[in-house]
């Protein structure tokens, strides 16, 4: 029965080996072959040549315009909404640690606002 058992294990055995070397030759086949990549590394320049010539060739790029970002927080993307938080974070206190806020806040609070409509009055135009 042990020479039984023993043979049945090795049955087993000779099967996965059988499913592990046709996994492997399947892998090996999707996988391009590459060859010796000597003949290539001779073939193109060396890094310092590329940055030496790629910096006499560029030419200054003209700035471009950035997407504008959506001003609705439902439309913006997490990062944007966790940098617009953090900006209006750091406004906060910036406004609470400023001593024309804290002498009088609604008088403070009102000359900002008159500032900012004036502003947006001269943008208009």
């Amino acid at each position: 029965m042990k020479l039984r058992k023993d043979r049945w294990l090795q049955k087993i055995e000779g099967v996965k080996l059988a499913r592990q070397k046709q996994k492997a030759e399947a892998k090996r086949r999707a996988t391009p072959v590459v060859g010796d990549m000597q003949p290539l590394m001779e073939a193109l320049p060396e890094l310092s040549e590329l940055t030496m010539t790629s910096k006499a060739r560029k030419q200054p790029r003209t700035h471009m315009k950035a997407k504008a970002e959506p001003t609705d927080f439902n439309q913006m993307k997490p990062a944007q909404k966790r940098r617009l938080l953090q900006e209006e974070v750091a406004r906060f206190h910036e406004v609470i640690t400023n001593p024309l806020y804290k002498a009088n806040p609604l008088t403070a609070i009102s000359e900002h606002l008159s500032k900012r409509l004036k502003q947006e009055e001269g943008n208009r135009i």
